[in-house]
């Protein structure tokens, strides 16, 4: 997805938010602040979004958005479990409806056989506390990894929760 595409998705997003009345934030470590980026290429995007986070170190994950030092012990950054807590802690801070959560390994190192470069978790809070986890493997060099993380999230988050 290029990014007259990327805009093009995220002022939907954005039509779907305001009709909503409905804010989101991110908690993001592997796309640092990329979908943040992209929803603020819009005009008039604070109507909808007001803050996000870029939470790459562990750390950060838990002082920012509230992942537990036990999850991350056990199951690691990039985990379903991990970005589910990033999600749901995310919409708490920012007081927003939803949220987008991505922990991902976007190389060229870092990969495991477990978790091989290219893995990537998605997090989605949504109302009424749900939240969501799915986990993604994309091709390509880091850049590409991170551009395919930011357009799957975006492309999910309206499928699966701005759809009516």
């Amino acid at each position: 997805m290029n990014d007259a595409q990327l805009q093009q998705l995220s002022r939907h997003i954005g039509e779907q938010l305001k009709m909503r009345k409905a804010t989101i934030t991110a908690a993001e470590s592997c796309t640092g602040g990329w979908i943040a980026k992209v929803f603020t290429d819009i005009s008039g995007s604070s109507a909808w979004f007001e803050r996000s986070f870029v939470t790459y170190s562990n750390e950060a994950k838990q002082q920012m958005v509230g992942v537990q030092a036990s999850t991350l012990a056990q199951f690691g950054a990039v985990s379903e479990q991990t970005v589910r807590e990033m999600a749901a802690g995310a919409a708490k801070e920012a007081v927003a409806e939803y949220a987008i959560a991505v922990s991902g390994i976007a190389g060229p190192d870092g990969g495991t056989p477990d978790k091989p470069v290219g893995t990537v978790w998605f997090g989605f809070a949504g109302p009424e506390g749900r939240v969501v986890a799915q986990c993604q493997r994309f091709d390509g060099d880091r850049d590409e990894v991170r551009r395919q993380s930011v357009a799957w999230a975006l492309q999910t988050l309206h499928d699966e929760f701005l759809t009516n």
